[in-house]
C-alpha cells in the first residue's frame, strides 16, 4: 500500500466559492512524465484520450461553470457533476458506462480539531479527476513517486493511481488516530492527578471527532469492498488484492476508532467516580468535625444557659474544668476515629 509520511497540514485557507480555483495536470508513461498547471479545463482535452495516464486535480468545487465543464469534456453524468459541489455527502462509489465515482473523506488537524474536506474522484479508462474543496492535500507523496518513477505507479494504470489516492486518504486516518491516540494517553494521566471540568470538556471534544471520523471511515469501507468486487470494468484483477490489503486497513482504522470510543467512555465513567470520591472524602472530613463539636456545643449550651442554681457557676475551677473535658472528649474522639482508620 502508498505510504504518505508526511503530517497533515495545520493551516486552511478560507473558502471561497470562486476565488482560488486552480487546475493541476500530471500525465505519465513508464518513460515519460509531464506536469504543469493549467488555466482552462478545455488546456488538458488533449490528454484524454492519450494512452498514457492522465491525472487532473481541480482545487475547488463551488465554480458551477467549470464543474459543467468538466462534466461536458470527459462526459459525465449531470448527477456526478451535482455532486461535486455538494460536500455534505457521505463516501460512495457509483459505477456508470465509461467511468466510476467516488465520494472520499479527507481529514486534517487545525488547531488540534478535526477539520473534513470532501474529495471526488472519477475514474476514466486512462484518467483520473479529483475535486479538492481546498488547494492542499495528502496526496504529495504520490507526486513525487510519480515523478520520480518510484514503486508501481508508472508501469501501471489509471485504477493504480485511484488505487494509490484513496491508499493516501486511508494512511492519513493513522496519522490522524495516533494524535488521537496520545492525546488520549494524556488526557488519562491529567485525569488521575487532577479531575477537573476542563477534562471533562475535553472528552467529550475529542470523543465528539472520534465519533465523527468513525462515522466516514464506516462506509468507506464499503466503498472499497464495491471498488474491489469482481465485475469492475475498469478495475483489473492485478490491483484487486492491494484493495483487499486496503480493505484491511479500513477495518483496522474502525477498530482503533472504536476502541479510542470505548476508552473515552471509560474515562467519562472514571471522571464521575474520581468526582464522587472527592465529594465522599469532603464530607467525610465535615461530619467528623461535626462529630467532635457536637458534644462540645452541647456541654458549652449548659453552661450558657445562666441559670442561678447551677452548682458549677460559682465554682473556682468550674470554667478551666469545663475546658479540659471539652479537650480531653476531641482527643479521645481523634484516637478513636484513628483506630478505626477513619482518619
Amino acid at each position: 500500500m502508498t505510504s504518505t509520511k508526511e503530517e497533515p497540514k495545520t493551516e486552511l485557507p478560507k473558502k471561497n466559492e470562486k476565488e482560488g480555483i486552480s487546475i493541476e495536470l500530471i500525465d505519465y508513461s513508464e518513460k515519460e512524465f509531464h506536469e504543469k498547471h493549467v488555466d482552462k479545463i478545455e488546456d488538458c482535452l488533449p490528454f484524454k484520450d492519450k494512452k498514457s495516464v492522465t491525472w487532473i486535480n481541480i482545487n475547488g468545487v463551488h465554480d458551477k461553470e467549470l464543474n459543467e465543464k468538466v462534466g461536458k469534456l470527459f462526459n459525465l453524468h449531470f448527477l456526478t457533476v451535482r455532486d461535486i459541489s455538494n460536500t455534505s455527502r457521505r463516501p460512495k462509489v457509483e459505477q456508470f458506462d465509461d467511468y466510476l465515482y467516488l465520494v472520499l473523506k479527507m481529514f486534517y488537524l487545525k488547531k488540534g480539531k478535526l477539520v473534513t474536506e470532501q474529495v471526488s474522484l472519477m475514474l476514466g479508462q486512462n484518467f483520473v479527476i479529483s475535486f479538492q474543496e481546498r488547494k492542499g492535500d495528502v496526496f504529495n507523496q504520490i507526486r513525487e513517486d510519480i515523478k520520480a518513477s518510484k514503486g508501481k505507479i508508472r508501469t501501471s494504470g489509471a485504477d493504480y493511481l485511484i488505487y494509490s489516492l484513496v491508499s493516501a486518504l486511508v494512511d492519513n486516518y493513522f496519522i490522524i488516530l495516533e494524535n488521537f491516540g496520545d492525546r488520549i494517553e494524556n488526557l488519562q494521566e491529567r485525569l488521575v492527578k487532577n479531575p477537573s471540568s476542563n477534562i471533562l470538556q475535553t472528552i467529550h471534544e475529542i470523543k465528539r471527532e472520534v465519533m465523527f471520523l468513525r462515522r466516514s471511515i464506516w462506509p468507506l469501507r464499503e466503498v472499497v469492498n464495491e471498488v474491489g468486487r469482481d465485475g469492475m470494468p475498469l478495475i483489473t484483477k492485478a490491483l484487486v488484492p492491494y484493495l483487499r490489503d486496503l480493505y484491511d486497513h479500513t477495518i483496522q482504522a474502525i477498530d482503533i476508532a472504536e476502541s479510542f470510543r470505548d476508552s473515552l467512555s471509560d474515562m467519562l465513567d472514571i471522571y464521575l467516580s474520581s468526582v464522587s470520591n472527592k465529594t465522599n472524602e469532603i464530607m467525610k472530613v465535615l461530619t467528623m468535625f461535626s462529630t467532635i463539636f457536637i458534644p462540645l456545643t452541647f456541654i458549652a449550651g449548659i453552661y450558657g444557659m445562666n441559670f442561678k442554681n447551677m452548682p458549677e457557676l460559682s465554682w473556682k475551677w468550674g470554667y478551666p474544668v469545663s475546658l479540659m473535658v471539652m479537650g480531653g472528649i476531641m482527643v479521645f474522639m481523634l484516637i478513636y476515629f484513628k483506630r478505626k482508620k477513619w482518619l
